[in-house]
Parts: structure tokens; C-alpha cells; sequence
């Protein structure tokens, strides 16, 4: 194998992806000091295996990931691959197939690093063996360290062995070597352990032949028993099936009178229908007569008060009119009482006159009482004309009174006439409702057809419940029957399985499936963990339980990308190669993510069980 190239991303001080190519002949790296020349070197030791992050001037391995700087910030992750040039085909058999081997190591913070050949995940010590095989390693004296010519000259014999043991080609066949005493010596101690699995299964059987006669003692009680119950199951059956009768005719009576109740219901809606139709034109003609009735009673309301009204203005004129003539009659008095003054002046101014012509002597004295009488005279005849003025308006005022009067007097007759045209329009309209009488009987037709629905309504609920109950009961008496049917089917399987596994004698042993497995070392926690107790059952076709020999399985779906069968670790049997197709081995971190990629039959275990 030759190195072609090296690959670096994110490894320490190279944060870019980088290739370094070893070309024929001889390949020199130069720089100031810290530019990465020993960063080379490590990452090569890295990649062949090395576990010790002291050998990688770091204090842990997550160190060799590229931290940051001032303008970059840091990695997550690096990865170093090695590409090797097989075309000789001196690599080991596992990866001999192909002319090119690309050896990966990828880590990431905090979860550890994973090696790969070709993109397919390898072991440490796989990588480890493919390198030592080829006389080199991480550990091999070909990669100079600084300080390692000292330690080579000063070097004792036995560490100068190993260096011409990796010249010689053999150190891969001692590291082979050792894995092969561990493995004799966990084979030693398995054979160990064998001696003491035969005394305790010596003395198993003895508990075994004890349990077998108990077995037998227990088929022959639970024979009885399962009969016992088979009996009395039927016997249960048998009255579950009389009462389903007897529900199935309760429902069948229970529909009927369902079916009369609802044709009752249904006679007696078109009898409500039919007494609402013809209520609706009665209930129109009394309101219109209400309405009538109404209007009148207003009417005569009015009447009523323009009568009062009337007989109190009446009585109003009337007791006008009496004031009237007490006044007319004082007026008469005065005028009379005016009159004879009148008569007395005039008598006076005769006597006067007389007395004038007999005497000239008086004559002044005359003429004052002249002037005097005179200015009385005119005084009282204007108090005789504002009393005949006064009477005059008297006189109108009473022939006004008498008007209003009569005017009253014949409203009133009026107001009579009309009150007896209300009063015979009201005994008409009493007599149009006489029909109530008729109204209330439609009413009370109305009401008991209600009734009758209301009834109906009842008798078909009360119908509902009892169909309900019945079905209730039906359903309740079905779970028993199933759970009887249930219980048969399960005593039944267990007194078949009882019988196969006391029919087995003692010379009727069949050896177990994993006795004729070769497992390869390191699968075993796996192939136990994937198929359990499974492996207790025999090979053998004749077994009570045994693998039975599949199909081909050319139609069965393949495992999800790069997860290997455990079938490539386990041979032995045929019968189990199909079954262990289906099985894949995978890191317990990506079990979660390929899990949901499974077809179904598909199943998926780590190492580690």
C-alpha cells in the first residue's frame, strides 16, 4: 500500500479543507515555525489510530479541533482521511476489494470519534491491524518525532525488538496474536463454566421431573376443572340465549306499541290541525266584534259625558236666568220709583209754575229751586235711561239664556236618542256573542286533542324506553356470550398446550438452536438481546417448538443504508439466516434516527445488547 494523499478539515491549526500530495520520491514540507509542518504529522498519527491526546500535544481529544482565531470562528468537528493506493491488494482480506482505501476519523465536541474504510464505519482496532499489517501505525518509528533518535540510541533491546519486528513486516501478526490468547482465554473460562452449568442442570432435571409429575396431576385437575366450566358455560349460554329470546320478543311487542302510539300521535295532530283551522275564522269574527263592542263602549262613554257636561251647563242657564230676573225685577222697582219722582218733579214745577204766576216776589228764589229741581231732574233721567239701557241688556241676556236653554234641551233629546240607538246596537252585539258558547266548545275540542297528543307523546316515549331497555338487556347478555365463547377458546389452547408439553418424555429432549451457532466474538450480547428466548427452541422440525425452514426471501425488504445484518456474524443454521437478515447492527447513538427507516419485521440492535 502507498500513501497518495492526505486530506485535513477543521484538524487543529487547517480550518479549510486541505490536501497534501505525496508524490514519488521525496516530499518536503517547509515554513517558519508555526505554520502547521508538525500539524501534518499528527494528523497522520491521528488517522492511523492514535488514542493518547498526549501524543497530540493537547489536553483533551477535542483540542484537535480547530478552536477560532481573531477572524474565523471555530469548528464543530474535524476529519482527517488518508488515501492509500491498494492496486497490489496487500490489504487485509476485509478490505482487499477495492484499488483505492480512503481511511477516515471524523470527532465532534463532546461526542467522540468514528473511523471508516471506503465510507463504511470500522473499529479502531480494524484501522489499527490494516496499518500494522502494512508495517506502519501511529506508533511506528518511520514517523520521527522530535527526540526520537535519542530514544532509538539509547533504546534497550527489547524496544529495539519492535523496531525490527515493524522492519521484519510481523508486528500486525503480534497484535493479532494477542487478540487470539484473549479470545482462548475467554474460551478457558467458558469451558470452566461449563462443568458448573451441568451440575446445576443436573440438578434442574430432578426439579424437572418433579414439576412434570406435578404437571400431570395439574392436566388431569384442570381436565376436570375445564369441564366443570365448559358446563357450566353452557349452561350460562343456554340462559343467555332464553333471555335474548325473550329481550328480542319484549322489543319485537315493545315496536308495535311503539308503531300504534306514534298512529294515535299522528291521528291525534291532524284532529289539532284541523280544530286550529277551523278556530282561526271564530277567533277573527271575536275580535272584530271586541273591536265593535269596544267602539261603542267608548262611544257611549262619550255620550255620557257630553250629557253630564250638558245638564251642567243647563243648570248653569238656569240659575244665569234667575239672576237675570231678580235683576229685571230690581231694574222694574227702579224705574218705578224714577217715574214717580218724575211725577213729583213735575207736580212741584206745576205747583211752582202756579206759585210763579201768583207771585212775582219769589222769583229768584224760585228760579234756584228751579235750577236745582232741574239738575235732579236731568240727574234722574239719565239714571232712568242707564236702567232702561240695563233692562234692554237684561232683557237680551235672558232671551240669550232661553236660546242656549233650548238648544240644550234639544241636544239632549238628541244625546238620548242616540244613547238608546248605542244601547240596542250593544243588546245586537250581545246577542252576536252569544256564539262564545260555541267558541268555548271549539276550545274545549282543542284542548282535549291536545291532551290526546300530549297522551300519545307519552305512550311513545314510555314505547322508546322499554325498546331501549330491551336492546340495554340484549347488549349486557352479548358480552357474555363472548366472553364464554372467549373462555372456551382459551382453556382450550391451554389444555393443548398442556398436553404437547406433558406428552414430551424424558429421552424426547431437542437441543436448543444456539447450541449450533457459530458466533463471531463481540455479537453475542446482540444476537441474544434481538432474539431472546428464541434461541431455546430447537432446530429440529420435529420439535413441539422449532424454526421452521423459510423461503428464499427474495421479496423481502432490504435494511436501511449502511447498517449491516447481523447475519454476516452468525453461522450455523439456515433456518435462521432469513430471520437475521432482518436483524441490523448499528451504534446505540444512531438507533433513534435509522428506527424510523424500518420496514415492518425490521429490527435494529447495538453491541451492547
Amino acid at each position: 500500500m502507498i500513501f497518495q494523499r492526505l486530506r485535513l478539515s477543521g484538524f487543529k491549526s487547517f480550518c479549510d479543507p486541505v490536501d497534501l500530495h505525496l508524490e514519488p520520491g521525496l516530499t518536503g514540507v517547509v515554513g517558519p515555525n508555526g505554520c502547521g509542518k508538525s500539524n501534518l504529522m499528527e494528523a497522520m498519527r491521528w488517522v492511523m489510530g492514535e488514542s493518547s491526546y498526549k501524543a497530540m500535544r493537547a489536553s483533551g481529544m477535542d483540542d484537535v479541533i480547530f478552536s477560532g482565531s481573531a477572524g474565523r470562528p471555530g469548528r464543530n468537528f474535524a476529519e482527517v482521511t488518508l488515501f492509500l493506493d491498494n492496486s497490489d491488494r496487500t490489504a487485509p482480506p476485509a478490505f482487499n476489494d477495492a484499488d483505492m482505501l480512503e481511511v477516515s476519523r471524523r470527532i465532534e465536541r463532546e461526542n467522540g470519534s468514528v473511523y471508516r474504510v471506503n465510507g463504511k464505519d470500522v473499529r479502531a482496532r480494524d484501522v489499527q491491524l490494516l496499518f500494522a499489517d502494512a508495517s506502519t501505525g501511529a506508533h511506528s518509528p518511520a514517523l520521527v518525532r522530535q527526540g526520537q533518535i535519542g530514544e532509538l540510541v539509547n533504546a534497550k533491546p527489547v524496544k529495539r525488538r519492535a523496531l525490527l519486528e515493524e522492519a521484519a513486516g510481523i508486528s500486525g501478526l503480534y497484535s493479532r496474536r494477542h487478540e487470539a490468547e484473549l479470545r482462548l482465554k475467554g474460551a478457558e473460562n467458558n469451558l470452566e463454566r461449563v462443568d458448573d452449568i451441568i451440575a446445576q442442570v443436573e440438578g434442574q432435571v430432578e426439579t424437572l421431573k418433579r414439576q412434570s409429575r406435578q404437571a400431570v396431576r395439574y392436566r388431569n385437575i384442570s381436565g376436570d376443572i375445564r369441564r366443570a366450566e365448559a358446563a357450566l358455560f353452557h349452561v350460562r349460554w343456554v340462559a343467555s340465549r332464553v333471555a335474548e329470546k325473550e329481550a328480542q320478543a319484549v322489543q319485537a311487542r315493545l315496536i308495535t306499541q311503539l308503531a300504534e302510539a306514534k298512529h294515535q300521535e299522528l291521528e291525534s295532530r291532524k284532529a289539532l290541525e284541523t280544530a286550529e283551522a277551523a278556530l282561526v275564522p271564530l277567533r277573527e269574527e271575536e275580535a272584530r266584534a271586541a273591536a265593535a263592542v269596544q267602539r261603542l263602549k267608548i262611544l257611549r262613554e262619550q255620550l255620557e259625558s257630553e250629557i253630564e257636561r250638558m245638564g251642567a251647563q243647563q243648570q248653569d242657564l238656569n240659575r244665569r236666568l234667575k239672576q237675570v230676573s231678580d235683576d229685571v225685577e230690581r231694574e222694574s222697582r227702579l224705574v218705578q220709583d224714577s217715574e214717580q219722582a218724575l211725577e213729583q218733579y213735575e207736580a212741584e214745577r206745576a205747583a211752582l209754575m202756579a206759585e210763579t204766576e201768583d207771585s212775582r216776589e219769589g222769583l229768584d228764589a224760585l228760579k234756584e229751586r228751579f235750577a236745582t229741581s232741574r239738575a235732579l231732574l236731568e240727574e234722574k233721567e239719565k239714571t232712568f235711561r242707564a236702567a232702561t239701557a240695563r233692562l234692554a241688556q237684561v232683557r237680551a241676556d235672558r232671551a240669550q239664556a232661553q236660546r242656549l236653554a233650548d238648544d240644550a234641551r234639544k241636544r239632549a233629546e238628541r244625546l238620548t236618542i242616540q244613547i238608546a240607538d248605542v244601547d240596542a246596537e250593544a243588546q245586537k252585539l250581545g246577542e252576536q256573542l252569544d256564539q262564545d258558547a260555541v267558541i268555548g266548545q271549539r276550545m274545549a275540542e282543542l284542548a282535549a286533542a291536545k291532551e290526546a297528543s300530549m297522551q300519545a307523546e307519552e305512550a311513545a316515549m314510555s314505547a322508546e324506553a322499554d325498546v331501549q331497555a330491551a336492546q340495554g338487556a340484549l347488549e349486557k347478555s352479548r358480552p357474555n356470550l363472548r366472553e364464554l365463547a372467549e373462555q372456551t377458546s382459551r382453556l382450550e389452547a391451554e389444555a393443548e398446550t398442556l398436553a404437547r408439553v406433558l406428552n414430551i418424555g424424558d429421552n424426547e429432549l431437542w437441543p436448543a438452536i444456539v447450541d449450533a451457532l457459530e458466533v463471531t466474538p463481540g455479537y453475542e450480547v446482540a444476537l441474544g438481546a434481538a432474539l431472546g428466548d428464541d434461541l431455546e427452541a430447537s432446530s429440529d422440525d420435529g420439535a413441539p417448538i422449532h424454526w421452521a425452514r423459510p423461503g428464499n426471501g427474495d421479496n423481502d425488504p432490504s435494511l436501511p443504508t449502511a447498517v449491516t445484518p447481523l447475519s454476516r456474524f452468525v453461522d450455523g443454521v439456515d433456518s435462521l439466516k432469513r430471520t437475521l437478515d432482518q436483524i441490523g447492527i448499528v451504534d446505540a447513538e444512531r438507533g433513534a434516527e435509522l428506527m424510523l427507516q424500518l420496514e415492518t419485521g425490521q429490527r435494529l440492535v447495538s453491541l451492547q445488547g
